[in-house]
């Protein structure tokens, strides 16, 4: 039972460490990047990076990080974890609700407006993809992905000293 409980936190670890990695790289490179781009550059994009992101890696982090916290809160029970676990779970649980309410219909609206080849007014779809929302939507991701990257990261330390 111990490897179980060990596999799982390492597992939750992991899979929000890599989440963490992906918003943050949005972040601080990817939609700055974008942002100074013209409409058609930025529209063409981010599309192809939306379409692209959808992949097994990233649906494994994304759902994993959920999931593989809740088993690691439910194999590891023992008071001095819980604590730290329920914590990351909670964080897990917001960036997964903020991916779904926030960025997944700004993405899917985007992506809907066409090829930007044939958009009349690129301008204005950019306008109301509204990159301002999509970012500081995302600097929450990032910050509470990282937050729950480090209570699992304690909770791991913590795991090293119960037997």
């Amino acid at each position: 039972m111990y490897a179980l409980r060990v596999t799982a936190l390492l597992a939750a670890t992991m899979t929000t460490g890599l989440m963490a990695g992906v918003y943050g790289l949005y972040q601080h490179t990817i939609m700055p990047g974008l942002g100074r781009t013209d409409d058609r550059t930025f529209v063409g994009a981010f599309q192809a990076a939306d379409r692209a992101i959808i992949n097994p890696w990233f649906l494994t982090g994304f759902v994993g990080a959920v999931l593989c916290t809740a088993a690691a809160c439910l194999l590891n029970a023992d008071r001095r974890l819980l604590p730290w676990l329920l914590a990351a779970l909670a964080l897990n649980v917001l960036v997964f609700a903020v991916t779904v309410t926030v960025h997944v219909p700004l993405n899917d609206a985007l992506k809907a407006a066409g090829d930007p080849g044939r958009i009349a007014d690129l301008a204005a779809v950019r306008e109301r993809f509204d990159e301002a929302r999509w970012a500081t939507w995302n600097l929450v991701r990032t910050l509470s992905s990282t937050a729950a990257f480090g209570l699992l990261c304690w909770a791991l330390t913590v795991r090293g000293r119960i037997r």
